[in-house]
């Protein structure tokens, strides 16, 4: 769930200054439109997943490029996310940024949980469309891992859905990999 953060009151908008100048006490801060957001802590689901896909990415990906996760993508001033995962250019990597700006950013990836539904499904993507991101998947787990992979109609400035994939992922781009469904799936007993 995502909620106004509670104990930092301030008249006017949030800016990105704003979050530079909060202590890294590990709180997932974002902000949207000025408004200072705060996230749930992400499930041991979400972190499995998040942390095998940037493993299997990270081996498939070409040398040029980088795979993290976490890290701050800064649309503006006032409108500021923190993805579950990032592809972005190794050369803006190399730099250990804290933040990215969009156009450092090949792919961003959301995992849908409980509390960011319509944020991850609706908001998020349409934010990152309109900042030029040219990738965009969304990975639902409520009945089964599935990967909704997207890709940015610049003209529309819109994602559209390329593929639906239940059972892995097998793109030609961002660049080709064959990624099995078991290679991100958490380990269950």
């Amino acid at each position: 769930m995502t909620a106004a953060l509670h104990g930092y009151a301030r008249p006017g908008e949030w800016t990105t200054d704003d979050l530079d100048a909060m202590p890294p006490d590990g709180r997932r801060r974002e902000i949207l439109d000025g408004i200072l957001l705060m996230s749930r802590t992400p499930t041991r689901l979400q972190q499995s997943i998040t942390g095998r896909l940037g493993v299997a990415l990270e081996e498939t990906c070409p040398p040029h490029l980088d795979v993290t996760q976490a890290v701050e993508l800064r649309i503006s001033r006032t409108r500021a996310f923190i993805p579950d995962l990032l592809v972005t250019e190794l050369d803006a990597a190399v730099r250990n940024p804290s933040h990215y700006r969009p156009n450092e950013v090949l792919l961003v990836v959301e995992i849908v949980s409980e509390g960011s539904r319509s944020i991850d499904r609706v908001l998020k993507p349409a934010l990152y469309a309109e900042a030029d991101i040219p990738y965009f998947w969304r990975i639902e787990t409520e009945t089964g891992i599935v990967v909704h992979a997207h890709k940015l109609d610049p003209v529309k400035q819109i994602y559209v859905e390329t593929t639906r994939m239940p059972d892995g992922i097998l793109l030609p781009e961002p660049w080709e990999m064959d990624i099995p469904l078991a290679r991100i799936t958490p380990r269950a007993r």
